[in-house]
């Protein structure tokens, strides 16, 4: 097992780079790659990386030129021929050749597009330009960079008996939250962690503390290289990115009102099974589900991401009633600001009455809490979004206010166009 205190310690990134692989991203990045592939190629978009807790002064901490050579290095990478087998002819959720391979050949060949970094006070502005294919694929690996230079920064001054302190104390939190977790026995819950991770090491170390404490109940990791090399399945849908992009390339507010279900029509054409999963809350919960079509109501599931997770659910149970199926075979997948407390009452109270699964991210990975001076260590809230798609802004309303982004009229635009109401606002968890 990697002795992580001594490789922090001993940190070279040409030995160990924050990202080390094309496939050091999330499985939904991916689902969702093939389909913008397929249909929207020609689409330009801009993502921006976006630090809501101002209170972490990145630029304060991180030298540009370090923050250069990984964003460079990760430029230089490419699929290697085991990758490629991997993911042409592996299995995922119970389907063979999953990415055509007029997606594979492309993306064999594929590397990351340039970008755009500049200080601005404490932080850093981070950019990418350029066709959504292309541009998309940064997001997750940008996440990565910020986060883990950050830890990087904060463990530098520490000496080497520190860090084994400093680490000892952070795999003994995290092993008494899985003895906790076994208390759970119908327990299904995948690791989300990639995109706010502490270190590559440390979540590729938490995803082995989860498969020896849970066994079959830890039913795999999001982390595309991780997956591979731990033999675990790819667990990943789609995200908040797709209709987003597809509003902002709406006409009229009646073609805008209809762009959420244009993305699900898609999705339906391109996959199946457990894949049909609705991610409903990035315009409103309530009003998605009222104005959903028909058909929407026979899909596999439905993951929770923002808002109450109790009233998310309830209300999706209820909508599952009204078209005649039955929540017990139905799938939710709570993701949202996970912790043991929050994964337990959540299993308390919709055990036997929907199907159960949970993506633990922030705090599974990146929870070190209380654990440096001045909680240095302590995670923060770091998005990379699309912020425009041909020129036009993108906006996310979310069930949380307190997420919401882009421009002021927009925003209040689309809140008119998707009929959202009074929303309470709820601190941001990560």
């Amino acid at each position: 097992m990697t002795d992580i205190a001594t490789r922090a310690y001993d940190h070279a990134w040409r030995i160990d780079p924050v990202v080390r692989s094309v496939l050091d991203t999330d499985f939904y990045k991916l689902l969702m790659l093939q389909t913008v592939y397929r249909r929207h190629a020609d689409v330009r978009v801009k993502f921006s990386l976006i630090n809501r807790t101002k209170t972490v002064p990145l630029a304060a901490l991180i030298d540009e030129s370090e923050i250069r050579q990984q964003l460079d290095h990760i430029r230089g990478l490419r699929l290697t021929r085991g990758e490629s087998t991997w993911l042409r002819g592996n299995t995922f959720y119970g389907k063979r050749w999953m990415f055509g391979p007029d997606f594979m050949a492309w993306l064999e060949d594929f590397r990351m597009p340039d970008y755009q970094l500049e200080r601005k006070g404490d932080q850093y502005e981070l950019t990418f330009e350029g066709s959504w294919p292309e541009v998309m694929m940064w997001e997750i690996p940008a996440l990565a960079v910020l986060m883990e230079m950050r830890s990087r920064a904060v463990i530098r001054g520490m000496g080497k008996f520190e860090l084994q302190v400093l680490y000892a104390r952070a795999m003994t939190r995290l092993w008494e939250k899985i003895e906790r977790l076994e208390g759970l026995p119908d327990l299904r819950i995948s690791d989300f962690g990639t995109r706010r991770r502490h270190s590559f090491l440390w979540q590729d170390w938490c995803v082995q503390a989860m498969m020896e404490g849970l066994g079959p109940r830890f039913s795999g990791t999001s982390n595309c290289l991780i997956a591979m090399r731990r033999d675990l399945e790819a667990i990943g849908t789609n995200a908040h990115e797709l209709p987003m992009v597809y509003a902002a390339l709406a006409e009229d507010d009646a073609t805008l009102a209809t762009a959420p279900y244009r993305v699900l029509e898609n999705w339906h054409q391109d996959y199946d099974g457990n894949l049909r999963v609705i991610l409903p809350d990035t315009y409103g919960t309530r009003g998605f589900l009222e104005h959903a079509p028909e058909w929407l109501a026979s899909w596999t599931g439905i993951r929770v991401d923002s808002g109450s997770p109790e009233e998310n659910a309830e209300v999706a149970i209820e909508w599952w009633k009204r078209h005649g199926q039955d929540p017990r075979e139905k799938l939710v997948i709570f993701s949202d600001g996970l912790d043991v407390d929050r994964i337990e009452a959540l299993y308390a109270r919709f055990h036997g009455r929907v199907k159960l699964s949970f993506g633990w991210g922030t705090l599974l990975t990146n929870d070190f809490r209380g654990l440096a001076p001045g909680d240095a260590l302590a995670p923060f809230s770091l998005v990379c979004k699309a912020v425009s798609a041909n020129g036009r802004p993108t906006v996310k309303l979310s069930d949380n206010p307190a997420k919401a982004l882009g421009p002021a009229e927009e925003i209040a635009r689309y809140k008119r166009v998707f009929a959202v109401g009074a929303q309470r606002e709820e601190a941001v968890l990560v």
